[in-house]
């Protein structure tokens, strides 16, 4: 695990740092804020894909895949040297898209490596802890990142983004896990894939405890997208400050998603995904709504708690599929369920900044909260209802 967390930070580092100064490099380039914008879709579209590329990770071993897709990146990154004008920004996005593409492997690939070297018991400590090790990350990777370009322009960043795929490489390379060799690795017929890709989204759809805990996750990921898009408006409407304050109430948050990935893990050894899924999205909603009130403690502290909820419907999340997913099949039901969790945030960030120019945030905040606490109760007394159900069947 101390390899695998060792990556999980380095490739971390590197990311957080290239997608900030994507925008800021075209933004720089062109003038435009619609195309600097379009960097964040350039790498959140092949998350549209994802059951498709989520295939690969259960077709061969993945420890040697994780090492070739970070190697992969590394030589592809140095490319950018060449996005010196606004001719050449096309470049930067060909690059994003398949930075997109090469993580919704990655991802899978982890999801399934973990699942199957790493015992039910540790898998929501191990998750924690990933969440942690990445949400530190975010503390200090754009700050240098953004010192970083100014000092000396995009092509450094994407350099030493490639130098973190490197060492992400090698320390996956390190990881000490027996893999067979994958069912699906044999040659298969023609058509092969798309069977594969529809079988990994009908195992998830039909598990009575994925199918719950990931929708879960999803509706929280969309409100999730409008409480996003409604941050600036609660900073100028409600707090009465400039815009550069969302930053310190985006640092309060990441220290609370810290403390959120530290507590996980010893709390699923005590109640079941479900439970924790329900109680960080009730955190989040309540704290949503808190938003709405105009005092500077408030948003602070509010913004402390999203950060804890938040990464708790996802670690729940992540662990139930780790669990339940059959070994043959967890990268497919890993990706598919990365999609479905993730893809309602991107949609719900364009229909937030819809939602914030028609309708005041001190209204909207306080619905979302009651729509996030609503799902919770019903999430949280499904599993009740369920067993009373089958008691009451019982001869």
């Amino acid at each position: 695990m101390r390899w695998y967390l060792t990556g999980v930070v380095v490739s971390g580092f590197g990311t957080t740092a290239m997608w900030l100064v994507s925008g800021i490099w075209v933004k720089s380039l062109t003038g435009s804020d619609g195309l600097a914008a379009l960097t964040a879709f350039a790498l959140w579209a092949p998350a549209l894909l994802g059951p498709l590329l989520g295939t690969l990770a259960d077709r061969v071993r993945r420890r040697p895949l994780l090492v070739a897709l970070d190697l992969a990146m590394a030589a592809v990154l140095p490319l950018l040297l060449w996005v010196t004008s606004a001719d050449r920004v096309w470049l930067l996005f060909a690059v994003l898209v398949l930075y997109g593409a090469q993580g919704a492997v990655h991802d899978a690939a982890e999801q399934a490596l973990l699942s199957a070297g790493v015992g039910k018991e540790r898998l929501g400590s191990v998750n924690g802890w990933r969440m942690t090790a990445g949400e530190s990350v975010k503390l200090i990777a754009p700050l240098a990142a953004a010192g970083l370009f100014a000092r000396y322009g995009g092509g450094p960043v994407a350099l030493l983004d490639a130098a973190t795929f490197v060492l992400a490489a090698a320390a996956f390379a390190g990881m000490r896990v027996r893999e067979e060799r994958p069912v699906s690795a044999v040659p298969r017929a023609r058509g092969a894939w798309r069977r594969e890709t529809a079988e990994g989204v009908r195992l998830l759809a039909a598990s009575p405890v994925l199918r719950p805990l990931v929708a879960t996750g999803a509706f929280t990921m969309l409100l999730a997208g409008v409480n996003g898009a409604a941050v600036y408006a609660v900073v100028d409407q409600g707090l009465g400050r400039p815009p550069a304050y969302a930053g310190v109430l985006y640092a309060v948050q990441g220290a609370g998603s810290v403390l959120a990935g530290l507590t996980a893990g010893p709390l699923l050894r005590r109640v079941p995904e479900r439970l924790l899924a329900a109680a960080g999205l009730a955190l989040f909603a309540a704290a949503a709504g808190l938003r709405a009130l105009p005092f500077d403690a408030t948003a602070l502290a509010a913004s402390a708690v999203i950060g804890v909820g938040l990464p708790w419907v996802l670690v729940a999340a992540m662990t139930g599929v780790q669990k339940e997913a059959p070994a043959e099949a967890a990268g497919r039901i890993a990706a598919t369920a990365n999609t479905v969790l993730f893809v309602p945030n991107a949609v719900a960030l364009a229909l937030g900044a819809a939602l914030v120019t028609a309708v005041d945030a001190r209204l909207l905040l306080p619905v979302l909260a009651v729509a996030g606490l609503a799902w919770a109760a019903v999430t949280a007394a499904a599993p009740a209802r369920a067993r009373t159900g089958a008691a009451a069947g019982s001869p």
